[in-house]
C-alpha cells in the first residue's frame, strides 16, 4: 500500500512515525523540510511538494492546523487533487469544520476520491505511542480500505456515520474537554486563594464525582508547572470557535462553551499562543489576583 502523509507538526509527526516503524514507508511532506528528517531516517521518503507526496498514492494521510490549510492542500493552485485517482482514499486527521469536511468529501468524489474526516483525540502521548482514538465520518468501504494504515496510529476506530461525523465528535470532544478544564483551573485558583493546598485538593477529587481525565493528567502537569506546549493553544482556540460555530448552525442552547472561548481567546490575545493550551489555568490564577511568584504545590 502506497502512503503519503502531509503536514509533519507535533501529532503528524508522530503518526507519521508509527506509519514508518509499521512497514507503510510513507512519502512525507511539511512546509518546513527540516521536519522530515527523522522520518527519513525510519524509512519514509521525502517529498519536494504536497502534490509529489500524494502522487500515485493508495491513503493520502493529511494533518493540517486549519480548514483553510485543508482546503489549499486540497484544491488550491499547488493542491493535491489532480494527483488523486479513482479509488485514492483521503483521511484528513485535522479537526476542522464539519460543514467544509463534507464540501470537501463531496467534491472528492466527483473524481472516484473517497475523503475519510477522522480527527484524533490522545494528544502528543497517545500520537507518539500508537494509542489515539480515530471518531472517523466518511462510508464504510472507505473506512475498511483505510483501517490497516489507521491500526498503526490508534487503538481505537470508531465509525461515527457519514462524512462530516468524525468533525462533529470531535467538536464534542472538545467541549467536554475544555469546559472540564477551566472548570478546573477556576477549583485550583478557589484553593489557592483561600491558603488550600491545591495538591490536595486535586487528590481529593480525583476521589469522588468531580474525577476525569483532565484532573488526572492536566491536573498534574499545572502542579508540577510543566507547560511544556504539546497542544498550543492557538488550536485549542480554533478547536473551539469551531465547537462554538457548529452549536449556533444546529441552534443548541450552549452558555458554557462560549465563555470558555473568550477566556481561550484572551489567552491567544495576551502572548500565549503557542504555551500549551493547559496554561489557561495560569490565567485564571492571574485573573484571580493570585501573585505570580506562588508555584502551585
Amino acid at each position: 500500500m502506497r502512503v503519503a502523509f502531509i503536514g509533519l507538526g507535533v501529532m503528524g509527526a508522530a503518526m507519521a512515525a508509527n506509519l514508518a516503524r509499521k512497514g507503510f514507508a510513507p512519502v512525507v511532506f511539511n512546509r518546513t523540510p527540516a521536519k522530515a528528517a527523522p522520518l527519513v531516517a525510519l524509512g519514509a521518503k521525502q517529498a519536494e511538494t504536497a502534490l509529489e507526496a500524494a502522487r500515485n498514492a493508495d491513503v493520502v494521510f493529511l494533518c493540517l492546523s486549519a480548514t483553510e490549510d485543508v482546503a489549499a492542500v486540497l484544491f488550491g493552485s499547488a493542491g493535491i487533487a489532480p494527483a488523486l485517482t479513482r479509488g485514492t482514499t483521503v483521511i484528513d486527521t485535522s479537526t476542522i469544520d464539519p460543514i467544509a469536511a463534507r464540501e470537501f468529501a463531496e467534491r472528492l468524489a466527483v473524481q472516484g476520491v473517497d475523503l475519510l474526516d477522522s480527527p484524533v483525540t490522545g494528544g502528543e502521548k497517545g500520537a507518539i505511542n500508537g494509542t489515539l482514538t480515530c471518531m472517523v465520518g466518511g462510508s464504510a468501504d472507505a473506512l475498511a480500505r483505510g483501517r490497516p494504515c489507521l491500526e498503526a496510529i490508534a487503538s481505537r476506530i470508531i465509525h461515527m456515520g457519514e462524512a462530516g461525523a468524525g468533525q462533529v465528535t470531535k467538536a464534542c470532544n472538545q467541549i467536554c474537554a475544555a469546559t472540564t478544564w477551566l472548570g478546573i483551573s477556576e477549583a485550583l485558583a478557589l484553593a489557592v486563594k483561600l491558603g488550600v493546598d491545591p495538591g490536595r485538593v486535586r487528590e481529593v477529587l480525583l476521589g469522588g464525582t468531580a474525577r476525569s481525565a483532565g484532573l488526572e493528567g492536566n491536573g498534574a502537569r499545572f502542579l508540577a508547572s510543566d507547560f511544556k506546549p504539546g497542544f498550543r493553544a492557538a488550536l485549542m482556540e480554533k478547536d473551539i470557535r469551531i465547537a462554538v460555530e457548529t452549536l449556533s448552525r444546529a441552534r443548541v442552547f450552549a452558555p458554557v462553551v462560549g465563555n470558555v472561548l473568550q477566556v481561550l481567546k484572551t489567552l491567544v490575545e495576551t502572548g500565549h499562543a503557542d504555551d500549551d493550551w493547559i496554561s489557561v489555568a495560569r490565567l485564571v490564577q492571574e485573573l484571580s489576583g493570585v501573585p505570580k511568584e506562588t508555584p502551585p504545590k
